[in-house]
């Protein structure tokens, strides 16, 4: 087991004892027990478990350094089972609500008998929860707003859960002898932010085995439906599937129509009519009475001949007149326009990027060490690392003061020096926005970094002129390099703080200033519907995956595909320049 994995593990026994009620003591050892795990090199810990040296680390005592590694060694831990299977699941499901941490699911339970997210929507609707110490009316209010957010958003998914489930599923399915052609299909294709449920689409002639391979996945929990050519299943975490089985000379239109969107899909279907075709997901044919008298004449022999000889999407897209346009961009965004006048952009692709500038370590809130965090980097073909560890005032991630700061660049400035890694390491801070719009750190500090990315990360509640405001204040800062998740959205958990977008890419262009698209599945902002014009102006781009350890690196994917989506080329982001470049764009702001 990784050490991440430990001190996850040790983090939930935390919570699970103080849901408990335990000694705070005793909880807060397991804490700094994670925290002691998370520091360590991953080859110091194996080192330390097999000397039975882990009583060595400071915050790791007898016990804890037993149960660690139980769990380095054996991946399990009995203590922690039956932690576990004595809290009441109800009570772990209360945890999944935005704001209702251990400590009110506790007095929740203690209190007001509270035991599921039923009970508790009764006890807020009683007004009871309002009277808890602790609590009170506002309270009460954004536990029912919460609520009622899982709700909703209860029949979607991140983009990435079901990335991850979709991917050895097609991979399976095209390693089967039946199947001659197999993708996945829908809003997953088009790499929207959420996905509601997974379509395959198979090429093949002998479908039983197919069916019967599909309906039998691990991690089926039910099948919602079973017919000759299609199959529904739904998996455990609630994620819906759809299989469907077609003649490979209909592949290219079923995986085009089951990709979608619907209104790509209407724009298409117009333009075939209008060309005297009828396009649908079984094929493209002469359309009996549609389209002009010329188109009727040109729908003869050789366009017959045409549309039976269409075997990919692209050519498909050919027979209509079209380029290829991919799958990210069929919004019905002026993509077919763009396509038929041949102006359809060269899309970012995940190759383009020699690293990403959003990162923390473990000096904050991240579960790497910098040393790993680089060498991860490296193993991506990256020439380059930021780190941007969190600032003073968000104390809850651990954020550097100026003296741990200070530290940290002259840190990273020796082991570039050291010639250990190819990929170089830049220094920056995730710097907080104060409420007043005020940095977290004075100018001189700021002076000594490579970069400043600026961020919000309280006081969500302002107005929407309060916050726009404030956020224009710090790119107004000579200091800022770029701006930080714009709305501090957490997809299918919470809405983003009100924020006049357009003010803020206005102003971000007129200082120079680069907006992030965060690239963590839970986020991917600034939202893709902004950055077509945006870019299209001016506005420089930086993906970065937000990564809080070295497997968060790898969210740069996502953020490839919502630049995708958002029209993006390589040209207009900033992470995509060499080294040398990037060294060159921070040195001429700081000595603006």
């Amino acid at each position: 087991m990784t050490k991440n994995e430990i001190a996850e593990i040790l983090d939930e026994i935390g919570m699970l004892l103080e849901l408990q009620g335990e000694n705070p003591f005793k909880v807060r050892a397991y804490v700094a027990g994670a925290r002691a795990v998370e520091a360590m090199e991953g080859a110091d810990l194996a080192r330390l478990v097999e000397a039975g040296e882990l009583k060595s680390v400071k915050g790791i005592g007898d016990a804890l350094a037993l149960k660690i590694a139980e769990l380095h060694t054996t991946g399990r831990l009995g203590f922690y089972e039956k932690l576990k299977a004595s809290i009441a699941p109800g009570l772990l499901e209360l945890r999944e609500i935005p704001g209702v941490g251990p400590k009110k699911v506790r007095a929740l339970h203690t209190q007001l008998g509270v035991n599921s997210i039923a009970d508790l929507i009764a006890a807020c609707n009683d007004g009871r929860v309002a009277e808890l110490a602790g609590f009170g009316a506002k309270t009460q209010e954004k536990i029912l707003a919460g609520i009622r957010n899982r709700e909703a958003y209860g029949r979607r998914h991140l983009w990435w859960d079901a990335a991850e489930v979709a991917e050895p599923i097609v991979a399976g399915l095209r390693a089967l002898p039946q199947v001659r052609r197999a993708e996945a299909a829908g809003s997953l294709r088009r790499g929207l932010e959420t996905v509601g449920d997974l379509d395959f689409i198979v090429a093949a002639s002998d479908v039983g085995p197919v069916m019967d391979w599909f309906t039998g996945l691990a991690g089926v929990k039910e099948i919602t439906g079973r017919g000759e050519t299609k199959a529904s299943v739904r998996f455990e975490s609630g994620l819906q599937a759809d299989l469907r089985i077609v003649p490979e000379e209909q592949f290219a239109f079923a995986l085009h129509h089951f990709t979608g969107s619907k209104d790509h899909n209407v724009q298409m279907r117009q333009r075939a009519l209008a060309r005297g075709l009828s396009l649908s997901e079984w094929g493209l044919v002469p359309a009996e009475g549609e389209g002009t008298v010329k188109a009727k004449v040109e729908a003869g022999d050789a366009l017959r001949k045409k549309v039976a000889g269409v075997k990919t999407e692209a050519e498909l897209f050919a027979a209509l007149g079209l380029a290829f346009i991919p799958p990210e961009l069929r919004e019905g965004m002026g993509e077919i326009e763009a396509a038929e006048r041949g102006e359809l952009p060269r899309l970012v692709e995940a190759g383009d990027l020699r690293g990403a500038f959003h990162n923390h370590t473990t000096a904050s809130d991240g579960r790497n060490t910098l040393i790993e965090m680089v060498a991860a980097a490296e193993a991506l073909g990256w020439e380059y690392l930021g780190i941007a560890d969190h600032s003073k005032s968000s104390f809850q991630a651990n954020g550097l003061s100026e003296e741990r700061l200070l530290m940290q660049v002259a840190e990273i400035r020796k082991l570039n020096e050291s010639g250990r890694f190819k990929a170089q390491a830049f220094s920056g801070v995730e710097c907080d926005i104060l409420p007043d719009g005020r940095l977290d750190f004075d100018d001189a500090t700021l002076a000594q970094l490579d970069y400043v990315v600026a961020s919000v990360h309280n006081v969500f509640s302002q107005s929407e002129a309060v916050m726009t405001a404030r956020i224009l204040k710090a790119i107004e800062h000579p200091r800022t390099t770029m701006l930080g998740h714009l709305t501090g959205r957490l997809l299918l958990r919470r809405e983003g703080y009100q924020v006049d977008a357009a003010k803020v890419i206005d102003a971000a262009i007129a200082h120079g200033v680069v907006i992030e698209l965060n690239a963590s599945p839970w986020r991917l902002e600034l939202d893709w519907r902004l950055w077509k014009k945006a870019a299209e102006r001016g506005l420089l781009c930086a993906i970065n995956p937000d990564a809080h350890e070295t497997a968060g690196l790898e969210h740069v994917r996502a953020g490839v595909l919502a630049a995708r989506k958002g029209w993006l080329q390589r040209e207009q982001i900033l992470n995509t320049r060499p080294r040398a470049d990037v060294a060159a764009y921070f040195a001429a702001r700081r000595g603006r």
